[in-house]
């Protein structure tokens, strides 16, 4: 009998850190360590998190370098700023995978410019359906999460560029999601009373904190000097992301860009592009860690249209870690995973 991997989750009473904990719960490799926070250090994890029963008497720690030494694996679902002091005094021979914005940048720039505090540097891209990333990822200790507004948007257009149908100029990106991606901390414009009914923009105008982030994806898939109008909206559902992708193409055909995209992504396990005539939705890959695309060509446009749909907590998230572990551990990619969303 193997031994099972032993994972640490920081943060996990948040809904990130929540997420985690609900996944490796049922990853037969996995046995759950130490949960630690902040603010609710001391607490039951059953009346924090009352959705994971089988953990239900555990008391969450207190977030320190003693509390999470002794793990195989660490998941660091903290504030962004927070992970880089802490990362600095773990183990560096544990797998050590971080939910925050502290190591996706490479710019640090393009850091100062939209997060508090000094950059902390980079670490590998936890996104494996990028070309050439899987063995990147599995030769690392140390994988940064991307944000979920990047993973569905850089999902929905890698084809697209990465096959040469665009030099990333001039993409245009308006991605709706859940409230649980602005987190759990309370905030007026979050009540139920704002946001049931209501569908609002917010970071207009390229100030999103997720604008390097895709810009940086969009020069890894070979675009030289991308540009990009991005437009967030609050969707008045608890998790998901859909995403409207549109790029400028030439001489292109929807069937063709269909073919394209089903070619790319054959191997994919957890990305499906849906049969001709089918759109992604929200609520198809609620609690799963699948992608939902489809494709067309505005002909009068000049432009391709990709949608994709994800569970942000899930593939856009803490999902999209378990599937970097699995692979830097030497793992099955899906174990401990799955493409079936939850119907209604």
């Amino acid at each position: 009998m193997h031994m099972r991997l032993r994972v640490a989750v920081a943060g996990c009473t948040g809904y990130a850190g929540g997420e985690a904990v609900r996944l490796l719960a049922g990853h037969p490799a996995v046995e759950i360590g130490a949960l630690t926070a902040h603010g609710n250090a001391g607490g039951r994890w059953g009346d924090l998190q009352p959705h994971c029963p089988p953990l239900a008497d555990r008391v969450v720690q207190e977030t320190t370098p003693e509390n999470l030494a002794g793990h195989d694996v660490v998941v660091l679902a903290l504030p962004h700023g927070a992970s880089a002091a802490l990362a600095q005094r773990l183990d560096p021979a544990a797998l050590v995978l971080d939910l925050g914005a502290d190591f996706r940048l490479s710019q640090p720039d393009d850091w100062a410019e939209f997060y508090d505090g000094p950059h902390a540097g980079v670490w590998p891209y936890g996104l494996p359906e990028l070309p050439g990333q899987r063995a990147v990822l599995a030769k690392s200790r140390r994988i940064a999460q991307p944000g979920c507004y990047p993973t569905a948007t850089l999902l929905a257009l890698a084809p697209a560029l990465a096959q040469g149908l665009s030099d990333g100029r001039d993409v245009v990106v308006v991605a709706a999601s859940g409230v649980s991606g602005a987190g759990k901390a309370p905030k007026p414009d979050l009540l139920g009373a704002e946001v049931m009914g209501s569908v609002s923009a917010y970071g207009v105008g390229g100030s999103h904190r997720h604008i390097p982030e895709i810009l940086q994806g969009l020069r890894q898939l070979g675009a030289a000097r991308p540009s990009l109008s991005f437009t967030p909206l609050l969707a008045p559902m608890p998790r998901g992301i859909l995403a409207t992708c549109a790029i400028p193409v030439a001489d292109l055909t929807t069937p063709a860009a269909q073919e394209l995209y089903r070619r790319f992504y054959a191997d994919e396990p957890f990305v499906q592009v849906l049969p001709p005539g089918l759109w992604p939705r929200t609520a198809s890959v609620l609690g799963s860690n699948n992608v939902q695309l489809q494709v067309a060509v505005d002909r009068r446009a000049g432009r391709l249209v990709a949608v994709a749909a994800i569970d942000n907590l899930t593939k856009g998230t803490a999902g999209g870690a378990v599937q970097c572990m699995n692979i830097a551990l030497g793992l099955d990619e899906t174990q401990g995973l799955s493409s079936i969303g939850v119907a209604p």
